[in-house]
Protein backbone atom coordinates (compact mmCIF):
# COMPACT_ATOMS: atom_id res chain seq x y z
CA UNK A 1 0.00 0.00 0.00
CA UNK A 2 1.29 3.48 -0.88
CA UNK A 3 1.86 5.89 2.04
CA UNK A 4 3.21 9.42 2.23
CA UNK A 5 5.16 11.62 4.62
CA UNK A 6 5.35 15.26 3.56
CA UNK A 7 6.36 15.04 -0.10
CA UNK A 8 7.95 11.59 -0.12
CA UNK A 9 5.86 8.77 -1.56
CA UNK A 10 6.76 5.29 -0.27
CA UNK A 11 6.25 2.39 -2.66
CA UNK A 12 6.90 -1.27 -1.98
CA UNK A 13 6.20 -3.08 -5.25
CA UNK A 14 7.34 -2.82 -8.86
CA UNK A 15 3.84 -1.85 -9.99
CA UNK A 16 3.59 0.91 -7.38
CA UNK A 17 7.02 2.16 -8.43
CA UNK A 18 6.07 2.23 -12.12
CA UNK A 19 2.93 4.27 -11.35
CA UNK A 20 4.88 6.70 -9.16
CA UNK A 21 7.61 7.18 -11.77
CA UNK A 22 5.07 7.91 -14.50
CA UNK A 23 4.31 11.28 -12.93
CA UNK A 24 7.91 12.38 -12.32
CA UNK A 25 9.69 14.85 -14.60
CA UNK A 26 13.14 14.29 -16.08
CA UNK A 27 15.99 14.38 -15.46
CA UNK A 28 15.52 11.86 -12.67
CA UNK A 29 18.22 11.19 -10.09
CA UNK A 30 18.47 8.05 -7.96
CA UNK A 31 20.21 7.42 -4.64
CA UNK A 32 20.54 3.76 -3.68
CA UNK A 33 20.81 2.90 0.02
CA UNK A 34 20.50 0.04 2.47
CA UNK A 35 18.86 2.29 5.04
CA UNK A 36 20.31 3.35 8.41
CA UNK A 37 20.66 6.74 6.74
CA UNK A 38 23.02 9.45 7.99
CA UNK A 39 24.25 12.78 6.70
CA UNK A 40 26.39 11.09 4.07
CA UNK A 41 23.26 9.68 2.46
CA UNK A 42 21.47 12.98 2.98
CA UNK A 43 24.23 14.76 1.06
CA UNK A 44 23.68 12.41 -1.89
CA UNK A 45 19.98 13.24 -1.80
CA UNK A 46 20.59 16.99 -1.50
CA UNK A 47 22.96 16.84 -4.46
CA UNK A 48 20.39 14.92 -6.51
CA UNK A 49 17.67 17.41 -5.50
CA UNK A 50 19.84 20.33 -6.60
CA UNK A 51 20.69 18.84 -9.98
CA UNK A 52 17.60 16.88 -11.05
CA UNK A 53 13.93 17.63 -11.63
CA UNK A 54 12.91 14.59 -9.57
CA UNK A 55 14.62 12.29 -7.06
CA UNK A 56 14.08 8.62 -6.27
CA UNK A 57 15.76 6.84 -3.36
CA UNK A 58 15.88 3.09 -2.84
CA UNK A 59 16.11 1.29 0.48
CA UNK A 60 16.96 -2.40 0.37
CA UNK A 61 19.31 -4.44 2.57
CA UNK A 62 20.76 -6.59 -0.19
CA UNK A 63 21.58 -10.14 0.99
CA UNK A 64 23.68 -10.84 -2.12
CA UNK A 65 26.48 -8.58 -0.94
CA UNK A 66 26.84 -10.13 2.51
CA UNK A 67 29.19 -13.09 2.84
CA UNK A 68 29.27 -15.92 5.37
CA UNK A 69 29.72 -14.60 8.89
CA UNK A 70 29.02 -10.99 7.89
CA UNK A 71 26.50 -8.70 9.53
CA UNK A 72 23.32 -9.04 7.45
CA UNK A 73 21.13 -9.68 10.51
CA UNK A 74 23.05 -7.09 12.51
CA UNK A 75 22.70 -4.38 9.89
CA UNK A 76 20.54 -1.60 11.42
CA UNK A 77 16.96 -1.14 10.23
CA UNK A 78 15.66 2.38 10.99
CA UNK A 79 12.88 2.91 8.48
CA UNK A 80 10.97 5.74 10.20
CA UNK A 81 14.13 7.81 10.68
CA UNK A 82 15.21 7.01 7.12
CA UNK A 83 11.90 8.22 5.74
CA UNK A 84 12.25 11.43 7.71
CA UNK A 85 15.64 12.11 6.07
CA UNK A 86 14.19 11.38 2.64
CA UNK A 87 11.38 13.86 3.26
CA UNK A 88 13.70 16.54 4.63
CA UNK A 89 16.02 16.31 1.62
CA UNK A 90 13.23 16.45 -0.94
CA UNK A 91 13.10 12.86 -2.20
CA UNK A 92 9.99 12.41 -4.33
CA UNK A 93 9.72 8.60 -4.20
CA UNK A 94 11.23 6.03 -1.84
CA UNK A 95 11.26 2.49 -3.24
CA UNK A 96 11.56 0.11 -0.28
CA UNK A 97 10.87 -3.42 -1.52
CA UNK A 98 11.07 -6.58 0.52
CA UNK A 99 13.41 -9.35 -0.56
CA UNK A 100 10.63 -11.43 -2.26
CA UNK A 101 9.69 -8.40 -4.36
CA UNK A 102 13.19 -7.78 -5.66
CA UNK A 103 14.21 -11.46 -5.85
CA UNK A 104 10.90 -13.26 -6.48
CA UNK A 105 12.63 -16.49 -7.50
CA UNK A 106 15.19 -16.43 -4.72
CA UNK A 107 18.89 -15.84 -5.35
CA UNK A 108 19.23 -14.88 -9.04
CA UNK A 109 20.65 -17.54 -11.33
CA UNK A 110 22.05 -14.72 -13.48
CA UNK A 111 24.37 -12.22 -11.83
CA UNK A 112 26.81 -9.46 -12.76
CA UNK A 113 30.47 -10.08 -12.04
CA UNK A 114 32.89 -7.31 -11.15
CA UNK A 115 35.79 -9.15 -12.80
CA UNK A 116 39.37 -8.76 -11.51
CA UNK A 117 38.57 -5.41 -9.86
CA UNK A 118 36.14 -7.24 -7.59
CA UNK A 119 38.85 -9.53 -6.23
CA UNK A 120 41.18 -6.92 -4.72
CA UNK A 121 40.98 -4.65 -1.66
CA UNK A 122 37.46 -5.17 -0.28
CA UNK A 123 36.93 -8.05 -2.69
CA UNK A 124 39.91 -9.95 -1.29
CA UNK A 125 38.39 -9.82 2.19
CA UNK A 126 34.78 -10.23 1.03
CA UNK A 127 34.68 -12.68 -1.91
CA UNK A 128 31.65 -12.13 -4.14
CA UNK A 129 30.69 -8.88 -2.41
CA UNK A 130 30.89 -6.70 -5.51
CA UNK A 131 29.08 -9.26 -7.66
CA UNK A 132 26.17 -8.87 -5.25
CA UNK A 133 26.47 -5.08 -5.33
CA UNK A 134 26.48 -4.89 -9.13
CA UNK A 135 23.59 -7.32 -9.51
CA UNK A 136 21.28 -5.29 -7.27
CA UNK A 137 22.46 -1.95 -8.70
CA UNK A 138 21.73 -3.12 -12.24
CA UNK A 139 18.25 -4.30 -11.22
CA UNK A 140 17.52 -1.01 -9.46
CA UNK A 141 18.79 1.03 -12.41
CA UNK A 142 16.38 -0.84 -14.67
CA UNK A 143 13.48 -0.40 -12.25
CA UNK A 144 14.01 3.28 -11.42
CA UNK A 145 15.22 4.35 -14.92
CA UNK A 146 17.23 7.41 -13.82
CA UNK A 147 19.32 9.72 -15.95
CA UNK A 148 21.78 10.21 -13.07
CA UNK A 149 22.77 7.89 -10.19
CA UNK A 150 24.58 9.31 -7.15
CA UNK A 151 27.17 7.31 -5.18
CA UNK A 152 29.46 8.40 -2.37
CA UNK A 153 33.24 8.38 -2.65
CA UNK A 154 33.45 6.85 0.84
CA UNK A 155 32.74 3.48 -0.78
CA UNK A 156 35.31 4.22 -3.46
CA UNK A 157 35.79 0.70 -4.79
CA UNK A 158 32.02 0.30 -5.07
CA UNK A 159 31.85 3.56 -7.03
CA UNK A 160 34.65 2.33 -9.31
CA UNK A 161 33.11 -1.06 -10.13
CA UNK A 162 29.73 0.58 -10.79
CA UNK A 163 31.37 3.00 -13.21
CA UNK A 164 33.05 0.05 -14.89
CA UNK A 165 29.75 -1.83 -15.22
CA UNK A 166 28.00 1.21 -16.71
CA UNK A 167 30.78 1.63 -19.28
CA UNK A 168 31.12 -2.07 -20.11
CA UNK A 169 27.37 -2.64 -20.53
CA UNK A 170 26.60 0.68 -22.28
CA UNK A 171 24.03 1.70 -19.68
CA UNK A 172 22.34 5.02 -20.39
CA UNK A 173 22.95 6.64 -17.00
CA UNK A 174 25.53 9.07 -15.64
CA UNK A 175 27.28 8.07 -12.43
CA UNK A 176 27.81 11.13 -10.23
CA UNK A 177 30.37 10.80 -7.39
CA UNK A 178 29.83 12.76 -4.18
CA UNK A 179 32.72 13.46 -1.74
CA UNK A 180 32.83 11.68 1.61
CA UNK A 181 30.94 13.38 4.43
CA UNK A 182 32.91 13.41 7.70
CA UNK A 183 32.30 14.00 11.38
CA UNK A 184 33.89 17.08 12.96
CA UNK A 185 36.81 14.92 14.12
CA UNK A 186 37.45 13.68 10.56
CA UNK A 187 35.85 10.24 10.82
CA UNK A 188 33.95 9.20 7.69
CA UNK A 189 30.23 8.88 8.31
CA UNK A 190 29.06 5.28 8.12
CA UNK A 191 26.01 3.31 9.19
CA UNK A 192 28.38 1.05 11.11
CA UNK A 193 29.77 3.86 13.29
CA UNK A 194 26.80 3.41 15.64
CA UNK A 195 28.21 0.02 16.66
CA UNK A 196 31.44 1.51 18.04
CA UNK A 197 32.07 1.76 21.77
CA UNK A 198 33.88 4.96 22.84
CA UNK A 199 37.30 3.28 22.96
CA UNK A 200 36.72 1.66 19.55
CA UNK A 201 35.73 4.97 18.03
CA UNK A 202 38.86 6.59 19.43
CA UNK A 203 40.95 3.83 17.87
CA UNK A 204 39.14 4.17 14.53
CA UNK A 205 40.12 7.84 14.28
CA UNK A 206 43.61 6.63 13.39
CA UNK A 207 42.25 5.75 9.93
CA UNK A 208 41.39 9.30 8.92
CA UNK A 209 44.57 10.60 10.60
CA UNK A 210 46.60 8.11 8.59
CA UNK A 211 44.93 9.08 5.34
CA UNK A 212 45.51 12.78 5.98
CA UNK A 213 49.15 12.17 6.86
CA UNK A 214 49.57 10.08 3.72
CA UNK A 215 47.95 12.69 1.50
CA UNK A 216 50.19 15.40 2.97
CA UNK A 217 53.24 13.31 2.07
CA UNK A 218 52.23 13.12 -1.61
CA UNK A 219 54.94 15.60 -2.75
CA UNK A 220 57.60 13.20 -1.40
CA UNK A 221 56.49 10.14 -3.35
CA UNK A 222 54.51 6.93 -2.97
CA UNK A 223 56.80 5.36 -0.37
CA UNK A 224 56.53 8.45 1.80
CA UNK A 225 52.74 8.42 1.53
CA UNK A 226 52.49 4.84 2.79
CA UNK A 227 55.10 5.37 5.49
CA UNK A 228 53.29 8.42 6.85
CA UNK A 229 49.94 6.64 6.87
CA UNK A 230 51.34 3.51 8.53
CA UNK A 231 52.99 5.66 11.21
CA UNK A 232 49.54 6.86 12.31
CA UNK A 233 47.71 3.54 12.04
CA UNK A 234 50.13 0.75 12.93
CA UNK A 235 50.15 -0.32 16.55
CA UNK A 236 47.00 1.51 17.61
CA UNK A 237 45.47 -0.62 20.40
CA UNK A 238 42.20 -2.23 19.42
CA UNK A 239 42.63 -1.56 15.69
CA UNK A 240 43.39 -4.45 13.31
CA UNK A 241 44.53 -3.24 9.88
CA UNK A 242 43.26 -5.20 6.88
CA UNK A 243 44.85 -3.20 4.07
CA UNK A 244 46.41 0.17 3.34
CA UNK A 245 47.01 0.62 -0.38
CA UNK A 246 47.91 3.39 -2.77
CA UNK A 247 46.33 2.95 -6.21
CA UNK A 248 45.57 4.86 -9.39
CA UNK A 249 42.12 6.52 -9.41
CA UNK A 250 40.73 3.56 -11.38
CA UNK A 251 42.31 1.12 -8.88
CA UNK A 252 44.17 -0.65 -11.68
CA UNK A 253 47.81 0.27 -10.98
CA UNK A 254 50.15 1.72 -8.38
CA UNK A 255 51.25 5.10 -9.77
CA UNK A 256 54.56 6.89 -9.17
CA UNK A 257 53.19 10.37 -9.86
CA UNK A 258 49.96 12.21 -10.57
CA UNK A 259 46.48 11.55 -9.13
CA UNK A 260 46.14 8.53 -6.86
CA UNK A 261 43.85 7.10 -4.20
CA UNK A 262 44.87 5.96 -0.72
CA UNK A 263 42.49 3.34 0.68
CA UNK A 264 42.31 1.71 4.09
CA UNK A 265 40.23 -0.93 5.84
CA UNK A 266 40.46 -2.05 9.45
CA UNK A 267 38.46 -3.75 12.16
CA UNK A 268 37.83 -2.63 15.70
CA UNK A 269 35.84 -5.04 17.81
CA UNK A 270 33.28 -6.64 15.50
CA UNK A 271 33.00 -3.60 13.24
CA UNK A 272 34.83 -3.28 9.93
CA UNK A 273 35.47 0.24 8.64
CA UNK A 274 36.75 1.60 5.33
CA UNK A 275 37.93 5.03 4.24
CA UNK A 276 39.94 6.68 1.48
CA UNK A 277 41.33 9.99 0.26
CA UNK A 278 42.65 11.36 -3.03
CA UNK A 279 46.41 11.91 -3.17
CA UNK A 280 48.45 13.97 -5.60
CA UNK A 281 51.76 12.13 -6.00
CA UNK A 282 55.10 13.56 -7.03
CA UNK A 283 57.98 11.29 -8.04
CA UNK A 284 61.10 12.71 -6.33
CA UNK A 285 63.39 10.90 -8.78
CA UNK A 286 62.19 13.28 -11.47
CA UNK A 287 63.86 16.16 -9.61
CA UNK A 288 67.31 14.66 -10.17
CA UNK A 289 67.58 13.17 -13.67
CA UNK A 290 70.35 10.66 -14.14
CA UNK A 291 73.64 12.26 -15.19
CA UNK A 292 74.90 11.41 -18.69
CA UNK A 293 78.48 11.84 -20.00
CA UNK A 294 79.05 15.16 -21.70
CA UNK A 295 79.43 15.04 -25.46
CA UNK A 296 83.00 14.08 -26.42
CA UNK A 297 83.80 12.35 -23.09
CA UNK A 298 83.80 8.75 -22.02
Amino acid sequence: MTTTLRSTVVVRTRDELARALAGLPAPRGVVMTMGALHDGHAELMRRARAECASVVATLFVNPLQFGAGEDLDRYPRTFDADLEICAETGVDVLFAPGEPELYPNGRPATAVTAGPLGDVLEGASRPGHFDGVLTVVLKLLHLTAPQVAYFGEKDYQQLTVIRQMVADLDLDVRIAPVPTVREQDGMARSSRNRFLAPDQRAAALALSRGLLAGAAAGPFGAAAVLAAAHAEIDGVPGLELDYLQLCSPDLQTAPNSGPARLLVAARTGQTRLIDNLPVELHDPSLDHPALTPREGTS
